[in-house]
């Protein structure tokens, strides 16, 4: 099943929440939280969209990059491809439980693990998302990260508790969701000092990660408080509303801290030449969300899969037209 066809099939189910539009770049769907759309305007989801669409590549083919190779080791496993789901949750909140949080944790696990790559899951209100999405990884028998909400810090260190006993590969907080609307049902979030952060990485002898950095200062204190991987987010535009893109601010990041913490990035990431960008801007791998979703939506697990296995394959396709032989030989030098 191609992508376009992916997204044909999740229009049935995604009817009532999202309009398929031909080009998933957040102008229809302003302001639809819950949902799929950005928050406000809207500017933060449009912003990704276009900051991507700016770079262009430089086409070379005189060069020996016959089959590139996209394997790498991430927190000691060895996977297939760059490319990961991005933690979503909250299907009751933004899709009326049209499709359920453990189907959605299910689909994603054993998509993963079809393509070859790594799972994750994420944290909401209800206790069912962090837990379906740890079962999951279990289930699939595929190696997971457990992203957690900024709940308090008792509360975080609980959750890492869960998840080392669950046998995830790592932890971290997405940080950028400090001001949702979880007091409601219970599960204050707010934002967190420096100290309280190292505090919860140093809780854990997992790898922890840091998702929602946008600023070159932040992932400077990542580094400083022991994480081991940052995620470059604004929250897919659901956070703040008018901020920039993600590969706007990747580059001035990466130049700063790469080589010191694991560099990944989200946000407007639609196809296998979006994936070579914004590896050339500085990341080393990349989580994939509303892609990956439509695929859960159209095909539950091969839905996911496909949607990771042809993004993959369209990233192969790009290496070998702009000469790279492996994903650590992109650079800046693909970009006009």
């Amino acid at each position: 099943m191609e992508l376009t066809n992916i997204r044909k099939k999740a229009k049935n189910r995604l009817a009532e929440f999202c309009s398929s539009c031909w080009e998933c770049n957040g102008e229809v769907c302003r302001g639809q939280v819950p949902g799929m759309g950005g928050v406000g305007t809207g500017r933060s989801f449009i912003n990704n969209f276009r900051a991507l669409n700016m770079y262009q590549l430089n086409l070379r083919s005189m060069h020996q990059a016959i089959s590139p190779e996209t394997e790498l080791i991430l927190f000691g496993e060895r996977i297939a491809t760059p490319i990961l789901p991005a933690p979503i949750g909250g299907m009751n909140v933004n899709f009326n439980n049209v499709i359920s949080e453990k189907e959605y944790a299910d689909s994603v696990s054993y998509g993963a693990k079809q393509a070859g790559t790594i799972s994750t899951c994420g944290d909401g209100s209800l206790d069912e998302v962090f837990e379906s999405g740890l079962q999951s990884f279990q289930k699939a028998g595929v190696p997971g990260i457990a992203m957690i909400k900024p709940r308090s810090v008792e509360g975080i260190i609980n959750r890492i508790r869960q998840a080392e006993e669950s046998g995830a590969i790592a932890v971290g907080v997405d940080v950028d969701a400090c001001a949702f609307n979880m007091a409601e049902k219970g599960a204050p979030v707010g934002p967190k000092s420096f100290y309280q952060m190292r505090r919860i990485v140093q809780s854990t002898s997992l790898p922890f990660i840091i998702k929602g950095v946008m600023t070159v200062q932040e992932a400077e204190m990542a580094v400083e408080m022991g994480a081991a991987g940052i995620v470059v987010s604004n929250h897919g535009g659901r956070a703040l509303d008018y901020t920039p893109g993600t590969a706007e601010v990747l580059p001035e990041i990466a130049e700063k801290v790469k080589g010191e913490i694991v560099i990944m990035v989200d946000g407007g990431i639609r196809s296998g030449i979006d994936v070579l960008k914004v590896l050339a801007l500085g990341a080393e791998f990349v989580l994939v969300g509303r892609p990956v979703l439509h695929g859960v939506f159209a095909d539950y697990n091969n839905g996911v899969s496909t949607v990771l296995e042809q993004m993959t394959s369209e990233l192969r396709r790009t290496m070998m037209l702009t000469g790279c032989a492996h994903v650590k030989a992109i650079d800046e030098r693909v970009i006009y």
